[in-house]
């Protein structure tokens, strides 16, 4: 019999069940049926449908992933969408695409709830991270949720050597946690680093503010250095930590691998802050034995805001020339980073790390030295014609007294005069009365 005799008296009998008073309601393909599984192949699962026939579910391996297909076996039930009546095989052809949508996404969101630990391999990298898949459905490993193992530890922040570093990666198991899912937009996101988090957390409950720890940086980055210390632990010291003074790029201070001493400044969870400088002297406390305000200083230009400019006096100091300190002549974007430039202090704080500057201008200076000058003079003028007045004063009074003196004299000697003149004429009136009284007699 050939093959066309042999699907045209199967087609035959297909229509003669389908007549029959009796006959079963077959189901209408994208319809979801129930059934009892009655062997499992390598790739393969029938399903016992009833009256109605024999079920095929065909690549199923592909979601033996989830939790419901480990104790699958025979006897137990399962749901598949319905996809051909009868197939080359004879059977009801299944497919678990669509019924099991839903039960990979919750199967997910369980994982996540649970906080279980999934073994996967990456697939592929990107300048973002890392592709894996869990029970069939693609998920982003970021690359700032990676360890410190495979996170890709760039000096200069290029992207094509991050992703020539994540590429290293495929093709490699990893273990990850699934830390967000949306089913909407169809996201999986995992990580890495937080299978790690308890191990860490045992580590860090160990530690405490201002230990000294010794370790080896393992990154620099833009705003600061990583240092992996006690084998597994890591901690960043931010830029503001690495030095006394203001620091613009970390990579020039320092190296990858370079050992270092840190003291922690900061435990949250499982985030370590560390401090380099915290362990050197603050050289602001002296600051006041080597500048004053008014002092003519030269310093190098380091950095250049729309505010102002950083300046650097020393290794260790540092002012700022506030853009409300420059004339109208002057102009923030004249002043050039790298150059050197005479300044004037005018603020020092130490408490607060703040030293202001301003642009020091010898016509200024000179100008300001003549001004004072005069007003000197002018003072010493000032001077002079009070101490002369009050000398005039007490010549003055000085003559007034003389004179004073030379006319009680002349008054003295007029008095003693008409004295001596009336004296003389009462003797000479007495001496003519005696004369008189010696003639009568006579």
């Amino acid at each position: 019999m050939t093959d066309l005799q042999k699907k045209s008296n199967k087609n035959s009998e297909m229509e003669e069940l389908l007549n029959a008073k009796d006959a079963p309601t077959l189901p209408k393909i994208g319809e979801n049926i129930k059934g009892k599984v009655i062997e499992m192949g390598s790739n393969i699962i029938y399903v016992d449908l009833g009256p109605i026939g024999t079920g095929a579910i065909y690549g199923y391996g592909k979601f033996n992933g989830l939790s419901v297909f480990k104790n699958l076996k025979p006897g137990s039930s399962i749901s598949a969408t319905v996809v051909d009546l009868e197939n080359e095989d004879g059977y009801i052809e299944m497919s678990l695409k669509q019924t099991s949508a839903d039960m990979i996404w919750k199967e997910l969101e369980k994982k996540m709830e649970e906080k279980e630990v999934i073994t996967t391999t990456v697939l592929e990298a990107n300048k973002g991270g890392l592709m894996v898949k869990i029970n069939g459905v693609v998920g982003f490993l970021p690359a700032s949720q990676l360890t410190g193992e495979h996170y890709p530890r760039v000096s200069d922040g290029d992207k094509n050597k991050i992703l020539s570093l994540l590429t290293q990666i495929v093709g490699k198991d990893v273990n990850v946690r699934i830390i967000g899912v949306d089913r909407n937009e169809g996201k999986l996101i995992v990580s890495e680093k937080i299978t790690k988090e308890k191990e860490e957390l045992e580590k860090i409950s160990d530690l405490k503010l201002g230990d000294i720890i010794e370790g080896e940086i393992s990154g620099i980055v833009d705003f600061g250095a990583f240092v992996k210390f006690n084998k597994t632990l890591e901690g960043l010291v931010h830029i503001s930590e690495l030095a006394w003074k203001l620091i613009d790029d970390p990579r020039k201070l320092f190296n990858v691998g370079q050992k270092v001493r840190c003291k922690i400044i900061g435990i949250d969870d499982s985030r370590i802050s560390l401090s380099i400088k915290a362990l050197e002297d603050d050289p602001w406390n002296k600051v006041g034995e080597k500048y004053q305000v008014g002092q003519k200083v030269s310093g190098e230009v380091t950095k250049v805001n729309p505010f102002g400019a950083f300046v650097q006096l020393d290794k260790d100091i540092h002012g700022l020339v506030h853009i409300s300190k420059l004339s109208e002549s002057d102009n923030v974007n004249d002043l050039e980073v790298g150059k050197i430039y005479d300044f004037e202090i005018i603020l020092i704080k130490p408490a607060e790390h703040r030293l202001g500057l301003k642009l020091y201008s010898e016509k200024k200076q000179a100008k300001a030295k003549e001004k004072d000058s005069k007003k000197e003079d002018k003072k010493d003028d000032g001077g002079k014609k009070k101490k002369e007045i009050k000398e005039e004063k007490k010549s003055d009074e000085k003559e007034d007294k003389k004179d004073k003196k030379v006319a009680e004299a002349t008054k003295e000697e007029k008095k003693n005069k008409s004295e001596n003149k009336d004296s003389a004429k009462t003797a000479k009136e007495k001496k003519k009365t005696s004369i008189k009284k010696e003639k009568s007699v006579k």
